[in-house]
């Protein structure tokens, strides 16, 4: 099974793109990235012959129910859900330890009346980090045991969730990380007001493939792999992206979607 839907790639530019986290003025809104949608094939991941493998194609759907009862309390978050998606990355990547660092809470009406904390959805293929901005969030949350820890592999898993399922709205699309090529994937400065961080976004390439999982549940999520410190053919980054599902009912409420990043060290 597929759908064919539109995605919004980066286009090249002659300077390095920045995203802002903020209105950008005038000037900084040359550097902002060129955008053009492209036509894709995208593939239902539960329909596939074979099991995905986060370190072949970057991304699984695992089983992840929450004792927890308001995704929007930051605290409760913190204090219920992140010890069960550090247990559960653990479970699934065999790392001898996990820190879950930050979340995200996606969810359209709360963010337009800029409430919760709410964010949109992100309708750019992209991914979280870089061969530079994944070690540095080490060094940053880790303090003087961060260039000890350097010194041996670890990932940043991203696990997102439905916070109510099950999810036909703008749903959640991973390209395979083996059909990304060289030179596919764009660092990009994340600009905030106090500090610049690194993205990459993604360049459209025809062998490029993509998946989803169809109609998800709250007691589901995905595991995505946004940095790999190994260099030995595991998958290291996995581009996503929100995208419009063509066959979703005109009535379909709205995606709320929440996701943890994690360091995973091995």
């Amino acid at each position: 099974m597929t759908i064919e839907a539109q995605l919004n790639y980066h286009v090249e530019m002659e300077t390095k793109p920045c995203v802002f986290t903020y209105k950008p003025s005038d000037e900084e809104k040359r550097r902002m990235p060129r955008y053009a949608l492209q036509d894709v094939v995208i593939g239902e991941g539960r329909a596939l012959s074979e099991p995905l493998d986060l370190d072949r194609q970057g991304f699984v759907l695992v089983p992840l129910a929450s004792q927890l009862s308001d995704f929007y309390d930051s605290q409760e978050v913190k204090r219920v859900y992140y010890p069960e998606v550090e247990r559960r990355v653990r479970e699934v990547t065999g790392a001898q330890r996990v820190f879950a660092f930050d979340h995200n809470v996606r969810n359209v009406e709360l963010a337009k009346a800029e409430l919760n904390e709410a964010q949109l959805p992100v309708f750019s293929p992209h991914n979280d980090y870089t061969n530079r901005s994944g070690p540095r969030r080490v060094r940053d949350l880790m303090g003087a045991e961060a260039e000890t820890l350097l010194q041996r592999r670890f990932a940043i898993i991203n696990v997102w969730k439905p916070i109510v399922g099950p999810v036909h709205a703008t749903p959640l699309a991973m390209c395979d990380a083996a059909s990304i090529a060289e030179g596919d994937l764009v660092d990009t400065d994340l600009v905030y007001r106090e500090r610049v961080g690194e993205v990459q976004l993604l360049r459209y390439r025809p062998k490029q493939r993509w998946y989803y999982f169809s109609q998800m549940h709250s007691d589901e999520g995905i595991l995505m792999k946004c940095y790999d410190a190994s260099h030995d053919g595991r998958a290291r980054f996995t581009a996503h992206t929100a995208f419009v599902d063509p066959t979703t009912p005109d009535n379909a409420p709205a995606r709320e979607s929440i996701e943890v990043r994690t360091l995973a060290f091995f």
